[in-house]
């Protein structure tokens, strides 16, 4: 793993632990969904989800820029985000 994704992973580890909920558990996720970010950012510009599509709508994709306006309801409602990134504290 290298700086850059460890760098990232930290970031949002704190992010969700401000916000009341945790960085998933499962390493291998944690790092495929950072590294599916980084794909994006280089082939589009920004840390766009991964799981999520890319539509050319620069003002559509703000709304999927990692960390999207949908992980906290997700996060309630389901336990986790869409691309399990974040997960509810249990």
């Amino acid at each position: 793993m290298n700086n850059k994704v460890r760098k990232l992973i930290k970031e949002y580890e704190e992010y969700a632990k401000k916000n009341g909920f945790r960085l998933n558990p499962n390493k291998k996720i944690v790092e495929s969904v950072i590294k599916g970010l980084f794909r994006n950012e280089r082939k589009f510009g920004k840390k766009y989800c991964p799981c999520r599509r890319v539509t050319g709508d620069k003002e559509e994709d703000k709304k999927i820029i990692c960390p999207c306006i949908y992980h906290k309801d997700e996060i309630k409602n389901q336990g986790h985000c869409h691309c399990m990134l974040f997960v509810r504290l249990d």
